[in-house]
């Protein structure tokens, strides 16, 4: 498998999905190239814009195989046919199952709106206003078995604001993400990080 040879997983609207795309075709993804999009969600808007970018798409819809294991059995299967090397989440709402995190143990990265390990798992945004903190922030990880428990690739910080509400500071965290993303991915695709235990560096 080569790292340069990316799929990306998603579920919704694709905004990093896109920005990753972007990165792409301005040749600032480190040498990788977007081979696949997955998703578990064939209706959503981010099959448009895979297509749109000519992007191939493998959409499944879970509720069609006999089990999780299934379902993912037929996601490597095509993985494998493309010889994909990193695995890309952005905004995949499934928890990836032991199939495929056997595979591909250290090669999917998933991105989290928070300074992990703080505000882990769903409505991070939310947790942080209710919690008030004042600085929260975007991590890209690695993806190990549990709830946003992996290894930290990258970290950037974001200030909450006097009366900010959880649309405000979402619109403020994505733009972070669109920028942060495609740099990980570059390093990854590169060569260019080391995972030593959970101690990750990213080099020149």
């Amino acid at each position: 498998m080569q790292w340069s040879r990316i799929a990306v997983f998603a579920s919704g609207q694709g905004s990093n999905f896109a920005a990753l795309v972007q990165a792409q075709q301005e040749g600032k993804l480190g040498g990788g190239s977007i081979e696949l999009l997955v998703s578990d969600k064939p209706e959503a808007p981010v099959a448009q814009r895979a297509e749109e970018a000519g992007i191939p798409a493998l959409l499944l819809r879970p509720k069609d195989f006999a089990g999780r294991e299934l379902y993912e059995a037929a996601i490597v299967a095509e993985l494998q046919r493309r010889d994909i090397g990193l695995i890309v989440l952005a905004g995949y709402m499934r928890l990836i199952s032991p199939v495929l995190l056997g595979l591909y143990a250290g090669r999917i990265i998933n991105i989290h709106p928070s300074l992990l390990p703080a505000f882990a798992g769903k409505d991070a945004i939310g947790q942080a206003l209710d919690y008030g903190v004042k600085l929260t922030g975007v991590t890209v990880h690695f993806v190990d078995g549990g709830m946003d428990t992996g290894p930290v690739i990258a970290q950037r910080s974001v200030e909450v604001n006097p009366g900010d509400t959880a649309e405000s500071l979402a619109e403020r965290i994505h733009q972070v993400e669109y920028g942060l993303y495609p740099e990980v991915v570059a390093a990854l695709a590169a060569g260019r990080v080391d995972l030593n235990g959970r101690i990750t560096t990213i080099g020149e």
